[in-house]
């Protein structure tokens, strides 16, 4: 790929991105609260919900509309324009979050099935490969003959495809099992995304203001700001969902920026033993959304085990127990806000500062948070005694 004509960074070009995403969505959503009104689009409450009055979902539309307004802005920039001569990821995204839009759209009007929505999630995955955008090299630590360097390893396109889509599948569902309480899944969408587009930045810099690293920080940009936009809404008292039009569409847009960070990473300039940066995708798409991952393999296991299906609905996600334990709805929501941002900074910092500071700095903001998270238990131990 070509390279710039100055090592410049864009980031007011991103941040001026990032900014109209989140006007575009702020005002959108509006009138998708109208819309999703009138075409009986409503979450009526249940047991296991914590809302305790109608609201209306398809908070998505309003959502990938910012997404849309950002792409389209970007396109306009003479800087920014180059993410689009030199790389198809922003058309891809565009592309399959429209689908996996529409999906989450019919889901959120008619409930879709399990089985259904898990083929548009595909569909949409499918997409992003069909436009070139997956993995196709990542370092593995074995196969360096003792050296302790680890090696990379290849794949065909078909193993690329198949990982890819396997990656964006999990990513989608984890960030629509986590979209339970107000403002839960918009913040972590904007602190993983805002994480994620500071790693390709720094990648951006890396490469020397090559112009074909500028995507995934455009995909990230978009997605923070089109969730900044929606959480003012979204917060608790919350005024609509996002429906899983908004949080399959997140997910799939964290995917999509964490895999077109993965193509930009230039191994053989950054040497073997440099076995962080050659993990830093890795281990950013794992810190970025470790609290709703995690939720997610503890609702299959507890399913699984009832002898359920993992898809079916319960009442005992991280922030059921949050609420349990006598954190408050928006207490619950800043809690996970924090694990969050804790882990995907930390993961991100890693890659751009000295890890000796990074380590002390993130074993400080784990203390923090696990302080924080066990205040109702201490506060009974101590009425208990």
């Amino acid at each position: 790929m070509p390279a710039s004509a100055s090592t410049v960074l864009p980031v007011r070009e991103y941040l001026l991105v990032c900014l109209t995403a989140a006007v575009v969505t702020f005002l959108l959503v509006g009138l998708v609260r109208v819309f999703a009104f009138k075409i009986g689009a409503v979450a009526y409450p249940r047991q296991r919900d914590v809302h305790v009055k109608p609201m209306p979902r398809m908070g998505g539309l309003a959502i990938y509309g910012g997404v849309l307004g950002g792409m389209l802005l970007a396109h306009q920039l003479p800087v920014l324009r180059s993410a689009f001569d030199f790389s198809n990821d922003p058309y891809a995204v565009i592309v399959g979050g429209g689908v996996i839009v529409l999906v989450g759209v019919l889901d959120d009007r008619f409930e879709l099935d399990s089985l259904t929505k898990l083929a548009g999630q595909v569909t949409a995955a499918g997409l992003l490969v069909l436009f070139g955008l997956q993995w196709l090299v990542f370092w593995v630590p074995w196969g360096d003959n003792g050296a302790g360097t680890g090696s990379l390893l290849s794949l065909d396109q078909n193993q690329g495809a198949l990982l890819s889509v396997l990656l964006a599948v999990t990513m989608v569902n984890a960030m629509n099992f986590v979209d339970g309480l107000d403002g839960l899944a918009a913040g972590i969408g904007l602190i993983a995304a805002v994480a994620t587009c500071a790693f390709s930045i720094g990648l951006l810099a890396k490469n020397q203001g090559d112009v074909g690293a500028y995507p995934p920080a455009l995909i990230a940009a978009t997605l923070a700001g089109a969730c900044l936009g929606f959480l003012p809404h979204n917060f608790n008292p919350a005024r609509i969902f996002m429906g899983d039009s908004g949080s399959m569409l997140i997910g799939l847009m964290l995917a999509a920026a964490t895999t077109s960070a993965s193509g930009k990473l230039n191994y053989a300039s950054l040497g073997a033993p440099d076995l962080l940066a050659l993990l830093s995708p890795l281990l950013v798409v794992a810190a970025v959304l470790f609290v709703p991952l995690l939720d997610l393999m503890m609702a299959v296991v507890r399913r699984t085990r009832r002898g359920e299906s993992p898809f079916s609905a319960d009442k005992m996600h991280l922030h059921h127990r949050l609420l349990e334990i006598g954190h408050s709805q928006r207490r619950a929501v800043l809690l996970i806000y924090l694990w969050a941002g804790v882990l995907a900074f930390g993961a991100v910092a890693l890659t751009l500062f000295d890890v000796r500071v990074v380590a002390w700095c993130f074993g400080l903001g784990l203390l923090v948070a696990l302080f924080v998270s066990a205040i109702p238990r201490l506060r009974e131990v101590r009425r208990g005694q």
